[in-house]
């Protein structure tokens, strides 16, 4: 009985080894995820550009409004 059981043991862990993924799809599954990361980073680049933008923006509103003189006021 022993053997009987050992034998549809091993033969069961081979099925399920060989119906694991192929080279193919282990190398599919490798560049989705390598180009999951990059458009991660490429958007992260690029929330850090707008956020440099806005601080630029605001800083160029803030210092020529510090420097600008006031308009001359009309007279009737």
């Amino acid at each position: 009985m022993k053997k009987v059981l050992l034998t549809f043991a091993a033969a069961s862990m081979l099925a399920v080894i060989a119906c694991g993924p192929s080279a193919a799809e282990k190398k599919a599954a490798e560049q989705k995820i390598k180009d999951s990361l990059e458009a991660v980073r490429l958007q992260d680049s690029m929330t850090t550009a707008a956020a440099n933008q806005m601080k630029m923006d605001t800083t160029k509103v803030d210092s020529t409004a510090a420097t600008a003189a006031p308009a001359p006021a009309e007279k009737k």
